[in-house]
């Protein structure tokens, strides 16, 4: 395994083993939140299979030419993680933890499989990333429909910037305050998101 597996494999496995002891108080906490996230989610992956499946599975998956599913480049916050194991069943999670410990031969992501992406519920980067020339044909003579595209980014920033309590350094701190640390958590450990809690009040000095 290289650096980037070993810290995906670490968070998984650590993910695993305390989801069960804070499990009720996630969902408590995270219930209204989460469900507006996943809400997203199928609304995005509507967007996406409408619009952009055609096209990106020739260009991309089946040719190999895409900027996306690079290999050791996808990022993952700390809440991709916890919100695929909340929605995944054990038989897939054991899957990813056995792919991330094999070595990657390949020029793409080692969580692509000849089925497709392990992730029941993809990390949101992925979800996000369009490539410029898709974008260019999909969009071009539809600007209703890059004017979707774009709200549907923006709705993103709800549950992932952090100038307002948001889902995904909620969930961070419930899992820190439960003795964990990864650092997956940019929320936490990113300077620049860090910046935007301090700017926006949530955050004095180093302390939250």
């Amino acid at each position: 395994m290289n650096d980037y597996q070993q810290e995906q494999l670490a968070s998984l496995k650590q993910v695993r083993d305390i989801l069960p002891r804070i499990r009720e108080r996630l969902l408590e906490t995270c219930k209204a939140s989460l469900a507006d996230y996943l809400e997203f989610r199928k609304a995005t992956d509507r967007f996406l299979a409408d619009h952009f499946s055609g096209v990106c599975s020739m260009s991309c998956y089946q040719n190999q030419r895409s900027a996306c599913c690079a290999k050791d480049a996808i990022i993952t916050f700390f809440a991709d993680v916890v919100i695929n194991a909340l929605q995944s069943d054990d038989t897939v999670l054991d899957r990813m933890e056995t792919r991330l410990q094999e070595t990657n031969t390949g020029l793409k992501c080692i969580y692509l499989s000849p089925e497709g992406c392990l992730w029941h519920v993809k990390p949101i980067v992925c979800q996000m990333f369009l490539c410029d020339s898709a974008q260019d044909e999909i969009f071009a003579g539809d600007p209703a429909r890059r004017v979707e595209w774009e709200t549907l980014k923006e709705r993103k920033k709800e549950f992932t910037w952090p100038d307002k309590p948001v889902l995904f350094d909620q969930m961070e701190t419930l899992f820190m305050d439960a003795g964990l640390v990864s650092p997956l958590m940019y929320c936490h450990n990113s300077p620049g998101l860090m910046h935007v809690k301090r700017k926006a009040g949530l955050v004095q000095g180093n302390r939250i």
